[in-house]
């Protein structure tokens, strides 16, 4: 049930069911970039005031009538002829851009709700959340900030939400959100899809933010939760888009829709009764879902089109490899190895070094890690991540040194912000201290 305060949904009190919070979550980012379209950019925080006043009429209507046969529909229809009535009362007092040939008829009183109409037609509305998913992922704005505007504007996300899957203030969100913001004010930016010869390069921070968004949900570090589903059903909505869309259909697309697919097919074996990690040896393969795995496959071939070999192809071909091992001991780590040192070659990146000496110590054994381990370049900054002491404790205790293992998984404890990975460490320490 929602709470208002003065009328309004407040950010801290939302609180819906699974079913009215998937719906509305889901409408709000088509509702929230089709009025984006006819405002422009520049006044999105009208098309926001839009949808939420639309979203707090379903909640006091359906509570007395119950919901409707097609609840979308009634809610398109309830924003649409909000829509028009901000235009007729607004008009003067907001600088609407309607000079564009798919707006000019709104200037109009007399063809307003034909073209209103028109604008609000099914056939377009994906487009207009793709172009608007280009828009907040612009490259003029911070990737902090991207992430902020897709999950408050595409995703349906409350400030007060945002704030705790990424450990920040409330406050410090809706900063993020005011440049974002100002900055479409500013530079007026048109949601669309991007013409051929910008798409590729623009493709790329819409792909890094939707995996971004994936990866919080599949290892939740600033949650009590160790899994958000929510995040990760969000983030396979928003790749399933481009996917689908003829202009965004890329090899990049269809590799991380895979890789997205195969982690995904582990949830149910990744959490004990208690919402514990169980961790990869220790995991039940039996719970692995087999529908999810025969998508990434098919995603995987759609992938292997083209000549193009990202960093989304190569981690995909991991994640296959851990879920279809039959074991743990039967996974076939060299195979693996080989796409790290790939991954490392064409994407280099701290937290790959370290993926692949965990993998390294799979085949060639802790001594050979440890060699790896040292000769890291900057180890000054990945001292700071809790993954390096986590595996230096790990290769050290494998060693027998018990003393370097416990200063090892101790400063990972310390930096760590995920409260499941603390429970795991714990453990891990406790165990060195058994005879």
């Amino acid at each position: 049930m929602l709470h208002f305060v003065n009328g309004r949904i407040t950010d801290e009190h939302m609180e819906m069911n699974p079913m009215a919070d998937h719906l509305f979550r889901h409408e709000a980012g088509r509702m929230v970039s089709i009025l984006t379209r006819i405002f422009g950019t520049e006044n999105l925080e009208t098309a926001e005031d839009v949808v939420q006043e639309t979203l707090i009429q379903a909640m006091q209507t359906w509570k007395l009538t119950g919901p409707p046969e097609n609840p979308a529909a009634w809610l398109f229809r309830v924003a649409k002829n909000k829509a028009i009535d901000v235009i007729r009362r607004q008009r003067h007092s907001i600088s609407f851009d309607f000079s564009d040939h798919e707006k000019i008829l709104l200037n109009s009183e007399y063809t307003l709700a034909v073209a209103m109409e028109t604008i609000w037609q099914e056939e377009s509305i994906e487009d207009d959340l793709l172009g608007m998913m280009f828009a907040c992922c612009h490259p003029g704005l911070s990737g902090e900030n991207q992430i902020a505007l897709v999950l408050k504007t595409l995703c349906g996300f409350s400030t007060a939400e945002i704030a705790q899957a990424f450990l920040t203030s409330e406050d410090t969100v809706s900063k993020r959100l005011y440049r974002a913001k100002e900055f479409f004010r500013v530079e007026k930016i048109r949601p669309e899809i991007p013409a051929d010869a910008e798409l590729q390069s623009r493709l790329g921070p819409v792909l890094d933010s939707i995996y971004l968004l994936f990866n919080e949900g599949y290892r939740s570090t600033h949650n009590e939760n160790a899994i958000r589903s929510d995040l990760m059903g969000e983030a396979l909505l928003l790749s399933q888009l481009l996917a689908d869309n003829p202009h965004t259909r890329d090899p990049r697309v269809f590799a991380l829709m895979a890789l997205m697919c195969f982690h995904a097919s582990r949830s149910g074996s990744r959490l004990d009764s208690e919402g514990a990690l169980i961790l990869l040896p220790d995991q039940n393969r039996g719970l692995y879902d087999a529908n999810l795995i025969g998508r990434g496959n098919a995603f995987m071939d759609q992938a292997a089109s083209g000549d193009t070999m990202s960093a989304y192809h190569l981690e995909a071909a991991i994640a296959y490899e851990h879920c279809t091992a039959e074991s743990y001991a039967a996974t076939d780590w060299p195979r693996i190895l080989s796409y790290y040192e790939w991954l490392c070659r064409i994407a280099p990146n701290p937290m790959a070094d370290l993926n692949r000496i965990i993998v390294a110590m799979q085949v060639h054994g802790p001594e050979a890690a440890l060699r790896e381990l040292d000769a890291l370049p900057d180890r000054n900054k990945l001292e700071t991540h809790a993954l390096f002491h986590a595996l230096s404790g790990e290769i050290h205790a494998r060693l027998g040194d018990r003393e370097r293992g416990r200063e090892g998984f101790e400063a990972a404890i310390r930096l760590t912000q995920s409260d499941a990975e603390r429970k795991v460490l714990r453990e891990k320490l406790g165990r060195l201290d058994l005879p």
